[in-house]
């Protein structure tokens, strides 16, 4: 059984809320790098990137981090993680770097980011925006940009569909 909590609509209208929040957070885009976490965190990016630079009128830097090898569940997982590569078109040293990921769950996943993030420089600040949080973090990770708050039981299972990967967008929970 799943229910639908965000359509197309719903998901376009809370990234174009989330460009506006940060570009007035960060009083512009000066400095501002949006860091995609792959997979779906990274086309959650480049959507955000594209909207930032329609509102201000020039481009933002985008980078993507794999965190398959900063996890620390590693062993739990798999014996061999899938490595998929980041990509940073600049060093993140003394930039504002905005964190993007579907769902804010436990926190593991963020912490993961912030490690890989911090082997390509040191950020003069590091902001999360999240699609969806979910709740149940098992660590001191709070987002500064959130799509959609869903209170969560830790039965459920929020899934996030994206066009670019999954062929359509939605997002919905899993009983």
């Amino acid at each position: 059984m799943s229910s639908t909590i965000l359509d197309a609509a719903a998901i376009s209208r809370a990234l174009t809320r989330i460009a506006h929040e940060i570009i007035e957070r960060n009083k512009g885009i000066e400095d501002l790098m949006i860091v995609g976490i792959k997979t779906r965190g990274e086309t959650l990016a480049r959507r955000l990137a594209k909207r930032i630079e329609e509102i201000e009128q020039k481009p933002v830097a985008l980078g993507v981090v794999d965190i398959s090898m900063y996890r620390d569940d590693l062993s739990k997982k798999t014996l061999e993680p899938e490595i998929k590569g980041s990509e940073m078109p600049e060093s993140v040293t003394e930039k504002i770097v905005v964190l993007v990921d579907d769902v804010l769950y436990t926190g593991r996943t963020v912490r993961a980011a912030m490690d890989a993030l911090v082997d390509h420089g040191r950020p003069s600040m590091i902001q999360l925006a999240v699609l969806v949080d979910r709740g149940h973090r098992e660590l001191p990770i709070r987002p500064d940009f959130i799509g959609k708050n869903v209170p969560t039981s830790r039965t459920e299972q929020v899934v996030v569909e994206l066009s670019e990967v999954d062929g359509t967008d939605q997002v919905f929970i899993k009983r």
